[in-house]
């Protein structure tokens, strides 16, 4: 099962944590997305526990999140925390 944002979510989230709704290359945007993908993935797979294509793309969406907060972390410190309480990731 594929998660698809609708135009108006995507922007929301993007003015939310990137700035702007057309700073889709931000960092803090792009964590955004991919955790609520997560989330909406994770319910699904509470419910289809053999959905094995949809487990891969999580495990593939938590990888790249995971790196990118990685980079975040590296390049300043205070953002990097302010975003993981801000958006409910453990750490």
């Amino acid at each position: 099962m594929a998660v698809y944002l609708t135009k108006e979510k995507r922007e929301e989230i993007f003015k939310e944590y990137g700035g702007s709704e057309k700073n889709t290359g931000s960092i803090e945007g792009q964590v955004a997305v991919l955790t609520f993908r997560i989330k909406a993935l994770s319910d699904h797979l509470r419910e289809n526990k053999k959905d094995f294509s949809c487990k891969r793309a999580l495990l593939t969406m938590v990888g790249k999140r995971k790196r990118l907060l990685q980079y975040l972390a590296k390049r300043d410190i205070n953002l990097y925390r302010g975003l993981i309480e801000k958006l409910g990731i453990r750490k």
